[in-house]
């Protein structure tokens, strides 16, 4: 099939925007708990509909009686917290635009996006943030404010505003039209400078509303997540927008080392994560058990969580001696993975990079299934996912109501709707190449369609890896599979123009000390020192040999290398969603690559 479409459910009105559901919410069911915040004690506080409603108004004011304008930027830079959803609706009210900046950039990212965007004001998290923005601040002519929150920032904007009468706010959301300026999103990037993808009300209000009615499972009655993802990311926000849609409830976790004991606290319904995340909840379970003496129970109990997952995709089901041995396993086993993640939580959303369908498998059988889907911030960001009753894993599901996808004829995914953004902010060489005269976004990513419109994601056209002798090879498919083994933290596939297939490979520095120990090691020895260790290469070697069987001869890792450290975002080798930089890579390992192919 060469393309699909889903009529939309919604469709949204000129006139709307994104607070018209806040507004909403406060009339309909003003006493509802909308988010769970921490006080400056560290405890849970409620926000109700009508509290944060008034608590919108209240810093939008402060933002009016700033001086900012409708269609002015202002720029957000913040871990994930409550104040961060409040003052991304307040300047929403203000009828101004968010401009997200990760809390972990860098002086020159953050200075690039401030200055690109023209932002006229800055709410930032921290003293850092603060210090750091202050260091470009002679870069940035039009930067007029800047607002810190752990400083009393917000409280600062509510008691300004005052000299604002609550009318104008109302006045400002009034004159908000749906094909209007929500926010610009710089999107990480894997190679250059960020673009900032310029995303209207129309856009992500189109994407959530029909996601909402079609995830029933995720935003019914009663929902509620704890969001950890960082909310400058789309994916993030797209949660964020639907909590308020569907009247869920949402907390915010800041750390993610806090992660576990706030699951705990928060007991979520649903958890939205990248599989990077879901990958080391597996491992950590596996590993925990094999140090207990448990490895042969979890292994069983793994297979037989995938069979049961496999069984339910037959028209048979899973027979009645599978079903026994899953009831034996979910109280010895899955009932504590269930329990690690709150004891309530029943779904969860996988997004950002392919999930796999070994781990889709595993948590279905557990108990979890995992909705993945497909998007790019550039199409809002949702385009596809795996839906309650319409469910495929392996693939990245069907297009969601009023999107379309289509493959081109040399396989790159291509998607219409209103979910599609505008172009990129002052970019129009760089819009053109994205977007067609016609309307379609072209998403860089290569995919089939099947007979019944299940997206497969089967590379990046970019990546696509093209050998000496001729031969495409698409390394997210080796990747993948090499990086499920519990040592292996991260692998780059490399060959191009090359006569074979290599990787490099990084250690789960979470893992590693658990292995080190099973082998008599000590806790601190160095991934440099291990490089050459035969049971680790003898562990390595069985990850590679277990994905090489998914590929041809031709396209099958010949030779590997385990790198002396991980890759982390403040080395520049990953994105801020845990995305790896090839460019990057290759680069700072040019040397350890031609030796590969020297020898």
């Amino acid at each position: 099939m060469r393309e699909f479409s889903v009529p939309p459910i919604v469709t949204v009105g000129d006139s709307a925007n994104l607070t018209d559901p806040v507004w909403e919410n406060a009339e309909v069911a003003p006493d509802a708990v909308q988010f769970i915040r921490r006080d400056s004690q560290g405890g849970l506080v409620d926000v109700t509909c009508r509290q944060f409603r008034d608590e919108v108004v209240a810093v939008a004011r402060g933002l009016v009686a700033a001086g900012v304008r409708p269609g002015d930027r202002v720029a957000l830079m913040s871990r994930t917290r409550y104040e961060w959803t409040l003052v991304d609706y307040a300047i929403w009210a203000a009828g101004a635009v968010t401009v997200p900046v990760y809390e972990t950039s860098s002086a020159e990212q953050a200075a690039w996006i401030l200055a690109d965007s023209g932002a006229v004001a800055a709410v930032v998290e921290s003293t850092a943030h603060a210090t750091l923005v202050a260091g470009v601040r002679d870069r940035l002519p039009e930067l007029a404010h800047l607002w810190q929150i752990d400083l009393g920032g917000i409280d600062e904007l509510m008691t300004t505003g005052n000299t604002v009468e609550p009318a104008e706010i109302e006045q400002r959301r009034a004159g908000l039209r749906s094909v209007d300026i929500a926010t610009i999103i710089y999107t990480s990037g894997t190679t250059g400078r960020p673009k900032g993808c310029v995303l209207t009300h129309r856009n992500m209000y189109s994407d959530i509303a029909n996601a909402v009615p079609v995830l029933p499972n995720l935003f019914g009655p009663n929902a509620s997540t704890l969001l950890f993802l960082p909310l400058a990311h789309a994916f993030a926000r797209l949660i964020q927008i639907g909590v308020v849609q569907a009247r869920a409830t949402m907390a915010h976790c800041s750390d993610v080392k806090n992660l576990v004991p706030e699951l705990q606290e928060i007991k979520p319904t649903f958890v939205l994560s990248v599989p990077r995340v879901f990958e080391k909840v597996y491992n950590g379970a596996k590993q925990k058990a094999e140090a207990a003496g448990k490895g042969k129970i979890f292994a069983r109990a793994e297979a037989v969580a995938i069979a049961y997952s496999e069984a339910l995709e037959t028209s048979a089901g899973p027979g009645l001696a599978l079903r026994v041995q899953h009831a034996l396993f979910d109280k010895l086993v899955y009932g504590k993975l269930r329990a690690a993640l709150g004891g309530r939580c029943r779904d969860a959303i996988s997004g950002g990079a392919p999930l796999g369908a070994r781990l889709g498998h595993f948590f279905r059988g557990v108990g979890v299934p995992v909705c993945e889907g497909y998007g790019l911030t550039e199409t809002s960001p949702a385009a596809s996912a795996n839906l309650p009753g319409f469910t495929r894993i392996g693939t990245v599901g069907r297009p969601l109501p009023g999107v379309t996808i289509r493959i081109a004829d040399d396989g790159e995914v291509l998607i219409a709707g209103d979910i599609v953004f505008q172009g990129y902010w002052r970019n129009d060489e760089a819009t053109a190449e994205a977007i067609s005269s016609d309307g379609w976004f072209r998403t860089g990513d290569l995919g089939s369609l099947d007979g019944d419109g299940y997206l497969t994601i089967t590379g990046r056209k970019k990546e696509i890896i093209v050998t000496a002798s001729g031969k495409n090879v698409a390394p997210a498919v080796l990747e993948d599979q090499v990086r499920a083994h519990q040592l292996i933290s991260q692998c780059v596939v490399v060959g191009d123009r090359q006569p074979f297939i290599a990787a490099l490979i990084t250690l789960d520095e979470e893992a590693l000390p658990a292995w080190l120990e099973s082998v008599g090691l000590p806790a601190d020895t160095s991934a440099e020192t291990l490089r050459e260790h035969e049971g680790l290469r003898a562990e390595i070697q069985s990850a590679v040999d277990l994905a090489n069987q998914s590929v041809s001869k031709a396209e099958a890792i010949k030779v590997w290398r385990i790198l002396p450290q991980d890759f982390t975002e403040a080395t520049g080798e990953l994105t801020p969603s845990m995305k790896v930089k090839r460019q990057v890579v290759h680069k700072t390992y040019a040397a350890e690559i031609a030796d590969i192919y020297r020898g």
